[in-house]
């Protein structure tokens, strides 16, 4: 299963518009023969997303009428090997809609997963940067291993309907054996399929390759908003090239002191406070709640509602049914923003009642399914970058140690997640660290925003980070609020801050808090 701790739905705005109504790899040219930070890059009307980037149609024009434009960037395959095989990139951007005399540069941004693709997801959330792109030209890229940029592929469409929908919390040995089976199978499959990127995509690769965008876009310093994972990699950017780091901005923060268990850990807490929000949100409306009549009965018929689906599924979408493990998953989906409690509150009704669409139809956009029936690489990626990075290679006999910790972390969340460690078992690839190092001395200063309801990375990551940064590097901004992330919130105050951080240059007061 994807690791919830670390993977941000890609497909926000996707979700809502449903519910409310080839590939480039590896290059085969050989060696080098240029440097590749002089190349120029040659931009393009944008294409329809390919299906590693989750399909659909063209970006439709900007407000003011312009166009997104794309391009590819060459990187090295292997960073240890500069002069050797190269993948391309994909890039997006929409150029500035200000005067050049007051352009500052480019705005890079990474949305996190990991695993999302920059190229669908900055035009879906463009509207909401109108005010940075009056002085910036607004940029994203699909990572390496990501949509169009030597995409990692495992298991095909119709292994992955069978794969999510297996038992994700195995309640006795017979169940946990074939759970560990499925687990391996799937590394295997990625193995087979995308052995040769799998040792290349790890988070110091993506900012290698961030670092010579900077430079192929002409800019001394890099400007970057970071997302979710995207604080993981503006963090080891920073570690890596500080002298570089330009007016950045961290939102949605993974605690980058954590090792894999411990940010599952956090994610069971912070999952379960969403629950528990919405829960009381549900109950506090003028009408009654139709999910239950106090907080702890909308929790009492979750709870029921999935220990029921254990043994017996329900219709979802046909002919898939809704079991305990895409109910567990498409609950932790809606969660992720305060605007889907509407429709997690039709689908548990839904579910009430016997059916198990809306459920299911929010697991199949955490795990980068079209309603086609078509998966982007979302999953394969979150997979392939995570278990790169993450030294710590899990056993059963020690999740089920560890259950009793994590059932009192989230009673809903807590199997699920404790299970979720053992995704890099048997990954082909060691993993780099126990936690990226993020220290950052003589950056420039990095605003770093932290929401209190953050269920995805819960709010003590904002600290963390600017912890370890180091002194006089991170500068903490606090939002009182729900959801994943705080500037895509519309928060005037976060907004505010932010906005004239990157545009003016101003830095907030150490300790700003907005509600």
């Amino acid at each position: 299963m994807p690791n919830l701790s670390r993977l941000r739905a890609a497909a926000l705005t996707a979700t809502a518009v449903l519910l409310s109504s080839v590939l480039a790899g590896c290059s085969d040219d050989g060696s080098q023969d240029e440097d590749l930070t002089a190349q120029e890059l040659s931009w393009k009307a944008c294409p329809a997303p390919a299906q590693a980037q989750g399909g659909g149609d063209a970006p439709s024009p900007l407000p003011d009428g312009g166009d997104w434009q794309c391009a590819t960037m060459k990187a090295p395959l292997d960073w240890d090997d500069p002069e050797g095989d190269t993948i391309d990139i994909a890039l997006i951007r929409a150029q500035t809609s200000g005067a050049e005399s007051r352009r500052i540069g480019s705005l890079i941004f990474n949305f996190g997963g990991p695993g999302g693709s920059g190229v669908t997801t900055l035009p879906a959330f463009g509207a909401d940067y109108a005010t940075l792109r009056t002085r910036y030209d607004l940029v994203s890229f699909d990572p390496r291993g990501v949509g169009r940029s030597a995409p990692v592929w495992c298991q095909n469409d119709q292994q992955l309907d069978v794969y999510f929908q297996q038992d994700a919390t195995p309640d006795d040995a017979i169940e946990r054996t074939e759970y560990v089976d499925n687990v391996k199978e799937f590394n295997a499959a990625c193995e087979k399929k995308s052995g040769r990127i799998l040792p290349h995509v790890r988070t110091t690769d993506a900012a290698r390759d961030m670092d010579l965008l900077r430079q192929v876009l002409g800019d001394d310093k890099l400007h970057y908003f970071g997302i979710s994972y995207g604080t993981e990699l503006g963090g080891v950017y920073a570690h890596l090239f500080p002298e570089n780091v330009g007016r950045a901005v961290f939102d949605a923060v993974v605690d980058p002191t954590e090792t894999p268990e411990q940010g599952s850990l956090g994610q069971a807490e912070g999952f379960q406070l969403a629950l528990d929000n919405f829960a009381e949100h549900c109950v506090s409306q003028v009408e009654d709640c139709p999910v239950g009549n106090s907080t702890q009965d909308v929790k009492a018929r979750i709870a029921k509602l999935l220990k029921d689906l254990d043994s017996k599924p329900i219709p979802g979408i046909f002919p898939r049914e809704l079991t305990q493990t895409a109910a567990t998953s498409g609950i932790a989906q809606a969660l992720y923003s305060q605007d889907f409690w509407e429709y997690l509150t039709e689908g548990l009704e839904q579910a009430y009642d016997g059916n198990g669409q809306i459920l299911l139809l929010l697991s199949d956009f955490l795990n980068g399914r079209n309603q086609n029936g078509e998966y982007s690489n979302l999953t394969a990626a979150n997979a392939a970058i995570n278990c790169a990075d993450d030294k710590p290679r899990y056993t059963t006999e020690y999740v089920e140690r560890k259950l009793p910790e994590f059932r009192a972390a989230s009673a809903l969340f807590g199997d699920y997640l404790a299970w979720s460690t053992l995704s890099c078992t048997d990954w082909a690839v060691q993993g780099a660290a126990d936690h990226p190092d993020v220290s950052a001395p003589g950056a420039a200063p990095i605003l770093v925003v932290g929401n209190t309801g953050d269920p995805a990375t819960p709010y003590e990551g904002a600290r963390k980070m600017v912890q370890a940064l180091g002194n006089g590097v991170g500068v903490e901004l606090t939002y009182q609020g729900q959801g994943h992330g705080a500037y895509d919130s519309k928060n005037k105050c976060v907004q505010g801050a932010v906005n004239a951080y990157l545009l003016d240059g101003k830095v907030p007061a150490v300790g700003t808090v907005c509600s």
